[in-house]
């Protein structure tokens, strides 16, 4: 996964008026035989920067500036009028004026730093030797009622999409949205996204805009290699997309990755027929009783994830008709999931020996412990501190040392809770947030140790996989027969 640097957040045009509402502002202190110059040239960058991005799309962010800019525009411009219409000039005293112009800076100053804390997502670029492409498919299974609705003929439905190894596509070939087929999808979802966690829509206005590596529909990477296939459960009131960088960068190194859309579970699922389905969980405030539903929930996620690989068993069948055909490799397969979801993807694993490995990122393990898990398993995990629930580290410990293959927990110095999905790239860069590894810091570091795991577990690959992850944080290995 390459790095990438952080710029200003901002488009050419977004730039090209913030400078002009700067100038705009900072004209009245210059020499008197350049504030007209000066004045003119920032209104030729302010006005048609802000009349084309009125059209195309006025992002948030640029509010501030423009209001700077308007506060001020009266100030500079009244002076210029007056001289061209032959009266004498007046400007307010520099006493007077500095304060207005300080309030006009910075107002047009949180434009930038608004940018700079919800930017529209840049996306690491995959570092492995394929492409990726990318498409969604949706699956109902005949043999599981909806248990969310109190329809009897309502069949559990879920939504996939899968990222897989493709073809370099030509330059400019366009990359596929991150949240959504349509930007009418992307915007629903990123407007639930925030509603789920109290924030207002418009503050990640960016992530409808924001485009990934992958391309829809590319072709699948020519000749006859198998694809192991890994199955990604999201967070609660998550949704499929937001472990891309991660995917993307599985999919680049010759994995399927396979992730779900969990229907009343997730934040929103936009179905093929249009219809929107919303989340349907929420907290009680009881303990017992948000514990009893976490695991009816994880149940219901653990079943989605067996149906999965089974369509994907029949997807990848030998003279199919789907390009991915003859090209996957449902005997290593892995579950995996982050916060809920890796909860789901240990019950997954308890309950179908098909999944040989499991990662688990950050999860809670909801519901029983039992059977004992039978495939090796990551976890990845923030620091404990006193804040943390005192139940999850005896709980998540009890479940890998009861394991009949070796349990991996590596705690990850500087992580936050939502460090292993793509929040540090487009949140506000608040450690308690999304910790303090950088925008890119989490995203390479699932990726690395994610698969540096499943190379070892599926493929086989040499090397010392336990020296591997602890380069990364502070790494416990539980082997079968230790004492717990």
């Amino acid at each position: 996964m390459t790095e990438i640097i952080a710029g200003p957040q901002l488009s050419p045009l977004e730039i090209l008026a913030l400078l002009g509402a700067v100038a705009l502002v900072t004209a009245r202190w210059l020499p008197p035989a350049l504030r007209p110059r000066a004045t003119v040239a920032a209104g030729a960058l302010l006005v048609p920067s802000v009349a084309v991005l009125a059209v195309t799309g006025l992002r948030w962010q640029l509010l501030p500036v423009a209001a700077g800019a308007a506060l001020a525009a009266p100030f500079a411009l009244g002076p210029l009028l007056r001289r061209r219409a032959g009266r004498p000039a007046r400007r307010a005293r520099w006493w007077l004026a500095l304060p207005g112009s300080a309030a006009c800076l910075g107002l047009i100053a949180a434009g930038p730093v608004a940018a700079w804390a919800f930017p529209v997502p840049v996306f690491p670029e995959p570092s492995g030797r394929f492409a990726v492409g990318t498409r969604v498919v949706q699956w109902s299974d005949p043999q599981r009622p909806e248990t969310f609705t109190p329809d009897p003929d309502d069949r559990r439905t879920v939504v996939v999409q899968l990222w897989y190894p493709a073809d370099r596509s030509p330059a400019g070939t366009p990359r596929a949205r991150y949240l959504g087929r349509t930007e009418q999808e992307a915007r629903t979802v990123a407007a639930a996204l925030a509603g789920g966690v109290g924030l207002p829509g418009f503050l990640v206005d960016g992530l409808p805009r924001a485009r990934t590596h992958a391309v829809v529909g590319a072709p699948v990477s020519g000749g006859d290699e198998r694809f192991p296939v890994v199955l990604f459960s999201p967070g609660s009131g998550g949704v499929r997309t937001q472990n891309t960088a991660w995917a993307e960068e599985l999919a680049s190194r010759g994995y399927l990755v396979a992730a779900l859309d969990h229907p009343y579970d997730s934040a929103a699922v936009v179905l093929d027929d249009g219809r929107t389905i919303r989340s349907a969980t929420s907290s009680t405030g009881d303990p017992e009783r948000d514990e009893e539903l976490a695991a009816g929930w994880t149940a219901v996620r653990a079943a989605d994830l067996r149906f999965v690989l089974t369509r994907l068993e029949d997807l990848g069948r030998d003279g199919g008709p789907d390009p991915l055909a003859g090209r996957l490799d449902t005997g290593r397969a892995a579950v995996a999931g982050h916060s809920m979801g890796g909860a789901a993807a240990l019950q997954a694993a308890r309950q179908d020996p098909r999944f040989r490995a499991v990662v688990d990122l950050d999860g809670y393990p909801h519901g029983p412990l039992s059977p004992a898990l039978t495939q090796p398993v990551l976890a990845l995990t923030q620091a404990i501190t006193p804040a943390s629930d005192p139940r999850y580290l005896p709980r998540l410990t009890a479940a890998l040392a009861a394991g009949t293959a070796p349990g991996y927990r590596l705690t990850v110095p500087g992580a936050a809770h939502l460090t292993f999905m793509d929040g540090p790239l487009y949140l506000p860069p608040v450690p308690s947030i999304v910790g303090s590894l950088g925008r890119t810091g989490g995203p390479r570091l699932v990726a690395a140790t994610t698969l540096a795991f499943l190379d070892s577990v599926l493929r086989g690959a040499p090397g010392d996989l336990a020296g591997t992850l602890s380069a990364h944080g502070d790494l416990t290995v539980h082997r079968p027969g230790d004492p717990g």
